[in-house]
């Protein structure tokens, strides 16, 4: 086992080694995705990525619960 001076360069080469794995593997496709999911419906909280998408969503899943002021204006 390491000590002292010899552990700690043992963490940095480490250190240095993760990150360049982490380089390697590019972007977070799950996060990215996550991102664009930018409007979130008032009465499920699902999220959608525009507001096209996110009236269909309220006409077709909430009939019965009146449009949201900000998709009133928006043709689908």
């Amino acid at each position: 086992m390491a000590r002292g001076h010899q552990k700690f360069q043992s963490q940095q080469k480490n250190l240095k080694k993760q990150q360049e794995i982490k380089k390697q593997h590019g972007h977070d496709q799950k996060t990215a995705a996550q991102k664009a999911l930018i409007h979130t419906c008032t009465v499920c909280k699902a999220r959608m990525p525009d507001p096209k998408t996110y009236k269909q969503h309220f006409e077709n899943k909430h009939p019965k619960t009146p449009l949201p002021d900000d998709l009133k204006d928006i043709d689908v």
